[in-house]
C-alpha cells in the first residue's frame, strides 16, 4: 500500500522475503509517481548498503534500454506503477537484501525515492542428489561412447590378427626348399679347385 505523496515525489513499497528453491526468484518494485517526468531509470541493489548495482531499466515516451551486471542474470521490465526484476540462476552466496530505486533523469529536478526496507532474497542450496543427477546424463552418454569404441578397436584387432595368421600359414605351405650348393670333386679340396666347383666324373676318361 503506497500513501498520497506531495507533489515530484517518489515512493516505493517492496515484497520483504522472496524464497528461491529453483534458482529463479521475480522482484516486484511498486511504485508512485504523481511528477511529471518524462525519463526514468529503475535499478536494483544489492547489499545492505546498496554498493551493488545487479541490473538497471531506463525508458522515456520512446524507448526502453536495460543491462545487466556481468556476475549476475537479470533483465528489467516495467508496467504501470511498477518495475519486474527477473534473476536466474541464482546460488546460494547471492543471498541477500535488495533494494529497487526509481529516478526521474529529465526534466528537471532529478528525483529519487527514500531507500525502502527491501526484499530479502533467500537463495537455498541444490541438494546434492539433484546435482550428481544433472551430471548422471553426461557421464553415461560418455561410457557409451567409449564402450562403442573400445568395441570397435577390440574387433579391428581380432580382424587384423586373424588375417596375419592366415597369411602366415599360406606363406609356409608355398615356399619350397631346393638345395643349390655347389659340389667339388672328393679328396680335392686342396687342388685350387673353388669351394664352388662341381665334381668331375674322372670315369669318362678311362679306356
Amino acid at each position: 500500500f503506497l500513501p498520497s505523496l506531495p507533489e515530484n515525489k517518489i515512493l516505493v513499497a517492496q515484497h520483504p522475503l522472496l524464497i528461491v528453491a529453483n534458482q529463479t526468484a521475480t522482484l516486484v518494485c511498486n511504485y508512485k509517481y504523481n511528477g511529471t517526468g518524462k525519463e526514468f531509470r529503475a535499478s536494483l541493489h544489492k547489499g545492505t548498503d546498496s554498493s551493488v548495482e545487479v541490473c538497471f531499466i531506463a525508458w522515456n515516451t520512446t524507448k526502453i534500454s536495460s543491462n545487466s551486471n556481468k556476475e549476475f542474470n537479470c533483465q528489467g521490465d516495467r508496467d504501470k506503477d511498477k518495475v519486474i526484476f527477473n534473476l536466474w540462476n541464482m546460488n546460494a552466496n547471492q543471498t541477500d537484501i535488495y533494494f529497487c530505486k526509481i529516478e526521474v533523469m529529465y526534466p528537471p529536478p532529478y528525483v529519487y525515492n527514500e531507500k525502502s526496507n527491501g526484499t530479502v532474497i533467500h537463495v537455498k542450496e541444490i541438494p546434492t542428489q539433484i546435482q550428481e543427477a544433472q551430471s548422471a546424463i553426461p557421464l553415461w552418454i560418455l561410457a557409451t561412447v567409449t564402450g562403442i569404441l573400445a568395441f570397435y578397436s577390440m574387433l579391428i584387432t581380432a580382424v587384423f590378427i586373424n588375417y596375419w595368421q592366415k597369411s602366415k600359414k599360406n606363406m609356409y605351405h608355398q615356399s619350397d626348399y631346393m638345395n643349390m650348393t655347389p659340389r667339388h670333386p672328393p679328396y680335392q679340396k686342396n687342388k685350387g679347385y673353388p669351394s664352388y666347383a662341381p665334381t668331375r666324373d674322372y670315369t669318362a676318361y678311362r679306356s
